[in-house]
């Protein structure tokens, strides 16, 4: 017995020094985002310096522009570093992360910084398509002008709770409860505000001390990149059409599938839909005209940066950010790829709803895996969601386990499977199936059609690039049939 317990406290010890590593280094990534966003501007600087002069002559433009993009950087970096000081961990971040008591660490560190997030990231471009999973899911290379695939969070006007389930057995660490503060202070060199005030730096958190910062591979600062471009999509004007093109068909099959629901929630999700960008909900109708909804989510890139916006925006428009300095890739002017954005579009209190809409960190599989998720829900709705399983299959699964009986999923979305050409990652399982698979496995756990369509959209695109990728996007309400039809059927 003392044994059991002896390795019991050795594998949560290991559990929580992963989680803080892992932690650690998605907040280096951002406290990185100066350094990396300047040798960008060097680099640029580099190749200008080699021209011939008769070449620099026509281009006499160019070292104003690398100054105006340094000061673009500086505002983007205002807001992250406003961000990561509201941000509380759940974990005491000053604890070394020692692994020296598992007889196996490389490998423990390893599955777990694979796992952190629900999927790999996937990015795209036209016709090259680059694909990593390293700690979190999603990751961003701009200076090829790829789409980027992420996460964000849920929302009422008072601060957000979010519920976690963390796995014991298998390495996946989801995050565990995060609570934000309000504070205007800022850890290393001292930025000013759009307004040219300087923040005190005298009780920065310690757990952003220099000494913490990890030096992090390019990789991690070009999640941060993607991160501020998912910004446009789910928090600013700009993002609008792109938002209604995936959000208003599934609202408006809500609207008509549960039409005594009341006007003031459906009203608050197609407002709160805003924050995601690939995102699971979960509805279930309670007594009245109230219906109880979730969301899972299991990015701490997204969750410190929706938690921020949700529980800290003090006004519409409080934060400008700059989301497309960091290509210089098919841009019409120096003008478009240097404008700036405004965010939130709308303040996130302006909802008025203050309960029934939760937020579950974790991986979905292991979340509503549980048994006290059968047939909890009335519905499902997935967008650009089901492409970020390891195994499609066991989503599907899952998806019809925890619907009532008679209860819908609504899904819209493409297929362009996360972990596909996951070159270099050893035994990365990926399932890839075709529309017509993924239809024939839905029939087969009891789903029938109601409605299906494909919907034509874009993916945190930027609407002023000569670049445009577009997805025609599968739409469907499929039903769960009851436990005695599905008996019925040979």
């Amino acid at each position: 017995m003392e044994e059991a317990e002896e390795d019991q406290r050795r594998r949560l010890k290991l559990e929580e020094a992963l989680e803080i590593q892992s932690l650690r280094r998605i907040i280096s990534a951002y406290l990185n985002y100066p350094d990396a966003a300047e040798e960008d501007v060097r680099r640029n600087e580099r190749s200008y310096r080699k021209l011939p002069p008769s070449h620099k002559a026509l281009l006499s433009q160019y070292p104003q522009k690398f100054q105006r993009l340094r000061w673009c950087i500086s505002m983007n970096t205002h807001f992250i570093f406003s961000m990561l000081q509201a941000f509380e961990p759940p974990l005491d971040m000053s604890q070394d992360a020692d692994f020296s008591e598992d007889p196996h660490p490389e490998s423990a560190q390893k599955d777990h910084l694979v796992s952190e997030g629900i999927s790999a990231c996937s990015c795209e471009s036209a016709p090259v398509r680059i694909t990593c999973s390293v700690s979190d899911q999603h990751c961003c290379v701009e200076g090829s002008n790829h789409t980027c695939r992420s996460q964000a969070q849920m929302h009422s006007n008072e601060e957000v709770g979010i519920e976690s389930r963390h796995q014991s057995n298998t390495g996946n660490h989801s995050p565990r409860l995060i609570h934000t503060k309000e504070t205007r202070e800022y850890c290393g060199s001292p930025i000013a505000d759009s307004k040219g005030n300087v923040p005190d730096t005298s009780s920065q958190q310690q757990w952003l001390a220099p000494s913490l910062k990890l030096n992090v591979p390019l990789v991690d600062a070009d999640k941060v990149r993607c991160i501020i471009r998912n910004i446009v999509r789910d928090w600013a004007a700009e993002g609008k059409k792109e938002r209604d093109q995936c959000y208003n068909p599934i609202l408006e099959e809500l609207n008509m599938l549960f039409p005594n629901r009341s006007k003031e929630s459906m009203e608050f999700l197609k407002q709160s839909t805003c924050m995601f960008s690939s995102w699971c909900w979960t509805w279930s109708a309670c007594p009245g005209d109230f219906m109880f909804s979730q969301g899972n989510e299991f990015s701490y890139y997204m969750m410190i940066c929706s938690s921020f916006i949700l529980n800290h925006s003090q006004t519409a428009g409080e934060w400008t950010i700059y989301p497309w300095i960091h290509s210089n890739c098919n841009s019409l002017s120096d003008s478009d790829q240097l404008r700036p954005v405004s965010i939130p579009d709308i303040h996130p209190a302006s909802a008025g709803i203050t309960e029934g809409f939760s937020m579950c960190g974790g991986d979905f599989v292991e979340v509503y895996s549980d048994s006290s998720q059968i047939g909890a829900w009335d519905a499902v709705v997935t967008c650009f969601f089901i492409d970020t399983a390891h195994n499609i299959v066991e989503y599907i699964e899952i998806i019809s386990k925890i619907l009532k009986d008679g209860g819908v999923w609504i899904n819209l979305g493409p297929l362009l499977y996360h972990f596909a050409d996951m070159y270099g990652q050893d035994d990365e399982m990926s399932i890839e199936l075709s529309l017509e698979d993924v239809k024939r496995v839905a029939f087969h756990y009891g789903f029938e059609f109601e409605n299906e369509r494909t919907i034509e959209t874009t993916y945190t695109a930027n609407s002023r690039s000569m670049m445009q990728n577009r997805y025609f996007a599968a739409f469907w309400t499929m039903r769960k049939k009851s436990a005695a039809v599905q008996q019925q059927v040979p």
